[in-house]
C-alpha cells in the first residue's frame, strides 16, 4: 500500500538506511506468487531479497543465513513502518559490545509497539532453525531463541523514545491510516522524524493516536508471559 506515493514498504527501507550499524539489508519472503510484488519492489529499490517457504519464516531465515552469509542477523519485522534508526543502532551497539547471543528492546519494552529489533548470532538461529518442529516458534523467528533463557546469552535494551503502551505497527487498515496520517504531518518537512514528533502529534490531537487497546501484539495472540523472558 503507498505512503505518499511510494508502496510503504519504500518509506521503511528509507529509515532503515539511516542506520550506521548495518553491513546491509535483505528482505526475506516467501516463493509463493502473491509475494512477488514484495520481492519486486525491493529490488527495485536495491535491497537483497531471499525468498523461501510461505508458512515457515524461520526456514526463510535459514536459507538467508546461508545465503548471505552473517555473522549476526538484525531481525526487523515488515510491519514496522516508523523504525527507528537510532534506537536499532542502539541495539546493536549493546550486542557488540556485550557478546551475548541475542539482544533486543523487546524483552523488557519501554518503547512502542513498531519500534521492536532484535540482533541474534547467526548461528545460534541456524541451531534454533535445525531443532524446533514448534509451529509458533517456526512462525516467530526468535521466540525458540529467548524461550531458552538458560541457554543462550542475552540482554534487553531500554530504550524510551516513547510509552511501550503505543502502537505503531501496520497489522490492519486502522493502523496503516494512523502512519499514513503520520507520513502526511511530518515527512515533507522533515524525512527523518522521529518519536517525539508523533507523540507532539497526538498531544495536539488526542484522537490522533493508537495503543495496546486498538490491537494485539504477538505475543499476546500466543499466549506468552513476556514478563518470564528476561531470565
Amino acid at each position: 500500500m503507498p505512503i505518499l506515493g511510494e508502496p510503504s514498504l519504500v518509506r521503511q527501507f528509507e529509515r532503515l538506511w539511516r542506520c550506521t550499524s548495518l553491513d546491509g539489508i535483505a528482505a526475506g519472503t516467501s516463493v509463493d506468487p502473491s509475494n512477488d510484488v514484495i520481492a519486486t519492489v525491493a529490488a527495485e529499490v536495491g535491497c537483497e531479497v531471499v525468498r523461501g517457504p510461505l508458512d515457515d519464516v524461520t526456514r526463510r531465515y535459514d536459507v538467508a543465513i546461508h545465503v548471505l552469509q552473517p555473522d549476526a542477523v538484525v531481525r526487523l519485522t515488515a510491519d514496522c513502518r516508523l523504525a527507528l534508526p537510532t534506537v536499532i543502532d542502539e541495539v546493536v551497539s549493546q550486542f557488540r559490545s556485550s557478546g551475548v547471543d541475542y539482544c533486543s528492546n523487546t524483552l523488557g519494552p519501554t518503547s512502542p509497539d513498531g519500534l521492536e529489533v532484535e540482533v541474534v548470532r547467526a548461528n545460534v538461529l541456524l541451531e534454533v532453525a535445525s531443532e524446533t518442529v514448534n509451529p509458533h516458534e517456526r512462525e516467530h523467528v526468535t521466540l525458540g531463541v529467548y524461550r531458552c533463557t538458560g541457554r543462550y546469552r542475552m540482554v534487553n535494551v531500554e530504550a524510551e523514545p516513547g510509552p511501550s503502551s503505543l502502537r505503531w505497527t501496520v497489522d490492519t487498515p486502522d493502523e496503516l491510516a494512523f502512519v499514513k496520517g503520520v507520513y502526511e504531518a511530518h515527512y515533507t518537512e522533515n524525512p527523518e522524524f522521529d518519536p517525539s514528533e508523533i507523540l507532539a502529534l497526538a498531544e495536539s490531537d488526542p484522537t490522533f493516536t493508537r495503543t495496546a487497546q486498538d490491537g494485539q501484539g504477538n505475543a499476546a495472540l500466543i499466549g506468552l508471559d513476556t514478563g518470564a523472558m528476561h531470565g
